[in-house]
Order: structure tokens, then C-alpha cells, then sequence
């Protein structure tokens, strides 16, 4: 596979690269440069999380060595979140999910370095270098590259900043060449291209993965059940909640049904080599079989494919991406018992 192969392999389902150019000159210079990707084990893991995982899978495939930052630290600083006494078992929980996650998308979890964040953030020189850029950092500069990442108010608790900055930091602690998240970890991101060449460190590349939208129209949010797929969820749930999904015909913008299906459900189709089936009476029109998103979408754009054909297609879809996830968690129910005992102890 040539630099432009794993180029295109790195790039794909994104929302944005920073920048193209650097990726493609890395993999022509580097056989195996290094990606890392931050979780802060605070909520339970959802379907959200899944699309920015499966894209791991891309990374192993281009030749990348991939590290698993599981950021339980800041898990606590960003408004605390996770209290101090449940960080162990949180983190514990994010590795299994994500780790089952890695595997349902074909790859191979073994292939992945996972790390916890007080391996090293408590230590020189990581210390020191997070000193020296609390230092040199305005208020307004770390307010506003995490503005999109961490709870902010009006008179915002010092741990949400040093949240920002241990972020952009992290990227040299872990020696990554490039860093990747969703597109609301940019502005942390951009400031870490910013100062980490000021501390005599590299300016990463960054691969940006979008944020999907929620099933029930506008932005996906963790605290609304029916906002998302749970990675728990059985194939009934799924099917209610794709059934009752914000899907309106010929409209693909806040779409979230059809972003599953994107960045989800048809690459990991892809991977497995299996078409994505819609059941239609003859009487309007027919089956139909797509290899491809961009096929269904124009399919969907033209009327052609309507929601309610759509909808039990694309919940069966689904079911069948997050089932190897479910089982592999519900076999561990301790996992999630430590994890969250408000919920399942």
C-alpha cells in the first residue's frame, strides 16, 4: 500500500484534516507513525463513541500504531464528572467497551496501546511542561479552545482549563504524530499546534470525526435516552428507537439515521463484505441492495427510498454492528455495576 493508499484509508469519514498534506507527507516518510485518541471515562459509552472507534480500524489497516489515551483525570476535572472513587472502575469499564468496540469493527484490539492518564500525568516531565504552559496560556486562550469540550459558565473551575491544556500536552506525552477526535476537540487541538513547537515539541497532524446528530433531531445528547443507541440496547430497543427516529423523506441534513448508516453501519458492512438490504413490496418497486452510502443517499435525496422503508433496514443494520458489543459487555455485568452503581447496582 503507497503513502496516497493509506492516505485515503486515514482520511476518509471525516470531517476535517489538518492538514492532507502533512498525512500523506508522514506515511511517505514513515512506515508506522502514531495516532492517539482520548476518552475521559465519565458517562456510559453510546453509539456516538463508536463511529469515532470504528475509525480505528482505518488506522491499523494504513499501518498506524494507535494508542488509547483513557483520560481519567480529566474525567474529574472537567466539572467533575466522575467522582475520584469511581475512576478506577470507569476506566476499567471504557477499555472493555472500547476494546469491543475495535473488535466488532474487524480490527484487532490487540493491535491498540491502551494508557490511562495518571500513568504519567502525575510525573516529570510531564508536570513540569503542563507548569510551563499554564505559564504561558491566557484565560480567554484555554476558555476558548475548550469551549466545545469541557462545562464552561461564567466563572468556570480551574480544572476545566487545565482540562484544555493537559489535552494539547498529552499529544507529546503519548509521542503522537498525528491526533485525532471529534471535530468539538479542535480548538484544543489547534492550540496544541500552537504551543507544543514552543516547548520543542512536533505540531501534530489532526483527523477530526464529525459529531452525529441525534435521533431526535439537532445535536446528540448523552442525557436524553432517546437521543442515541446505547451500546447495551437489545434489538427491540433499537428498532423502537430507530422507528421513532427524526427521518423526515428527502432530507439528509440533522439526518441521524442516515449518519449511522455513513460513518457506521456501511463501513463496517464494507469490512465484513455485506450489502446493506432494504425488504420493499413489489408494489413499490421492489428490494433494494446498496454496496455503497453515496447510492442510498441519492436513493433517499430523489424519493426514491422513503423513511419507512428506510427504517427497519437501517435498525436491523444497526442491531447487528452494536450485538457484538452488547454480549461482550453483558457477559461482565460487574463492569458496569462498578462503573455506574446509581444505574445497575
Amino acid at each position: 500500500m503507497d503513502a496516497a493508499e493509506r492516505t485515503d484509508l486515514v482520511t476518509r469519514y471525516t470531517e476535517e484534516v489538518v492538514t492532507e498534506a502533512e498525512i500523506e507527507t508522514l506515511l511517505a516518510e514513515r512506515d508506522d507513525p502514531s495516532v492517539y485518541i482520548g476518552y475521559a471515562p465519565t458517562g456510559e459509552m453510546h453509539i456516538g463513541h463508536f463511529t469515532t472507534i470504528r475509525k480505528l480500524a482505518d488506522f491499523l489497516d494504513a499501518g498506524l500504531e494507535v494508542t488509547v489515551l483513557v483520560a481519567d483525570l480529566h474525567a474529574h476535572l472537567d466539572d467533575e464528572k466522575s467522582p475520584f472513587e469511581l475512576l478506577d472502575a470507569r476506566s476499567a469499564y471504557y477499555r472493555a467497551a472500547i476494546e469491543a468496540m475495535i473488535e466488532a469493527a474487524g480490527a484487532d484490539p490487540g493491535g491498540v496501546e491502551f494508557v490511562r492518564g495518571t500513568d504519567y500525568q502525575l510525573e516529570e516531565p510531564y508536570t513540569l511542561d503542563l507548569y510551563r504552559m499554564l505559564a504561558e496560556t491566557t484565560l480567554s486562550r484555554a476558555q476558548r479552545a475548550g469551549s466545545e469540550v469541557v462545562r464552561q459558565s461564567e466563572n468556570p473551575k480551574v480544572g476545566s482549563l487545565v482540562y484544555t491544556l493537559m489535552q494539547s500536552l498529552d499529544v507529546a506525552a503519548l509521542e503522537a504524530d498525528v491526533a485525532y477526535g471529534g471535530i468539538d476537540q479542535r480548538g484544543i487541538y489547534m492550540l496544541a499546534r500552537e504551543q507544543l513547537p514552543e516547548q520543542g515539541y512536533d505540531k501534530p497532524a489532526c483527523v477530526f470525526a464529525p459529531l452525529l446528530s441525534g435521533l431526535s433531531g439537532g445535536k446528540m445528547s448523552a442525557s436524553e435516552a432517546g437521543s442515541k443507541i446505547n451500546l447495551t440496547d437489545d434489538d427491540e430497543t433499537v428498532a423502537e428507537k430507530i422507528e421513532g427516529a427524526y427521518c423526515p423523506a428527502e432530507q439528509v441534513e440533522d439526518n441521524g439515521v442516515l449518519e449511522y448508516l455513513r460513518f457506521l453501519v456501511f463501513p463496517v458492512l464494507s469490512e465484513r463484505g455485506e450489502s446493506f438490504r432494504v425488504d420493499r413490496p413489489e408494489e413499490y418497486g421492489g428490494d433494494l441492495v446498496y454496496d455503497d452510502y453515496d447510492a442510498l443517499e441519492a436513493d433517499f435525496r430523489s424519493g426514491e427510498l422513503h423513511p419507512a422503508d428506510l427504517k427497519p433496514a437501517a435498525a436491523d443494520a444497526i442491531a447487528s454492528v452494536v450485538a457484538p458489543v452488547r454480549e461482550r459487555l453483558l457477559e461482565v455485568p460487574e463492569l458496569l455495576e462498578d462503573a455506574y452503581p446509581e444505574t445497575y447496582a
